[in-house]
């Protein structure tokens, strides 16, 4: 019963703050704070670490990904501003610890922008072309990692990354020192390679060796994807959401006749998924 006034009085200490729409960034540090008051705070935002918020981060980045891709802009309003909250999480938490704050990150993220863009924040030139300025920017970003004394060229590769999105990573890393392919042609062949030995370790009926070659044949596709100039993480989202839309159909006309998956042969599975490849032409 004692904690009733300090929490009245914690209220109306903030609530200026709290329903000003104009302080911008300062409300939601104010609101994160508040939630994270050992007292008198949320006890779910009170437990909470940067472990235990990582797995929300990212969830809530592919978040704005899928609004992007939807094109629904009123939903990547509040995507983005779930993925703030993220970063104003990370941040007090920080604070607390004593670590860093969020003006920190504010000014260490604008710093590294000027660094990285000579040629629109000093008189370098501006005539550069987008592949020279990209040049330039490997370049600036090698030298910060030997600030940290990462010196080969394969760290600071986020290993938490989306499988497909590191490879491309570690790729396009390798390729900036040289060790990289000369044409695509040579790629399909290893593409070929890999499928071949992948074929020999299914059967093999080894577990472990399966996949390993999995893994190496996908490695591959991901090196094609990159000559070819296609993001795999992108291409394959399409697929993927192309596969949901081919799936529905079917099950969708076989809802119409009562039926289901399960009660068709693979010969009439095939059937629908060709008419199903149709509807999708058509509908694009």
């Amino acid at each position: 019963m004692r904690s009733e006034p300090r929490r009245k009085q914690l209220r109306m200490e903030k609530d200026e703050q709290l329903n000003n729409q104009e302080v911008g960034i300062k409300r939601l540090l104010t609101i994160m704070r508040r939630l994270r008051d050992p007292k008198f705070g949320c006890p779910w935002d009170v437990e909470q670490t940067f472990a235990t918020i990582a797995p929300y981060t990212i969830e809530e980045a592919y978040e704005v990904a899928d609004a992007i891709e939807r094109e629904d802009w009123d939903n990547l309003k509040n995507e983005l501003g779930d993925l703030l909250l993220q970063s104003v999480f990370h941040a007090i938490i920080a604070e607390e610890k004593g670590l860093f704050s969020f003006t920190d990150i504010v000014n260490v993220v604008s710093e590294k922008m000027i660094e990285r863009h000579p040629h629109v924040f000093t008189d370098e030139s501006l005539q550069k072309t987008i592949v020279q300025q990209n040049q330039d920017w490997e370049i600036i970003k090698a030298e910060e990692r030997q600030k940290k004394e990462q010196y080969g060229a394969l760290d600071g590769v986020a290993v938490s990354l989306p499988a497909l999105l590191r490879a491309l990573k570690l790729q396009k890393r390798a390729a900036t020192v040289g060790f990289d392919w000369k044409k695509s042609s040579d790629i399909l062949n290893k593409i070929t390679e890999e499928s071949q030995e992948l074929v020999a370790a299914a059967d093999s009926l080894h577990e472990d060796s399966i996949e390993e070659e999995v893994g190496d044949l996908l490695f591959s596709l991901v090196n094609l994807a990159r000559h070819l100039e296609i993001n795999p993480e992108n291409a394959l989202r399409r697929t993927n959401e192309k596969f949901r839309y081919r799936f529905t159909w079917m099950e969708e006309k076989l809802k119409q006749k009562k039926a289901t998956v399960k009660d068709c042969s693979f010969e009439e599975l095939n059937t629908l998924w060709e008419q199903a490849k149709l509807s999708n032409v058509q509908e694009k």
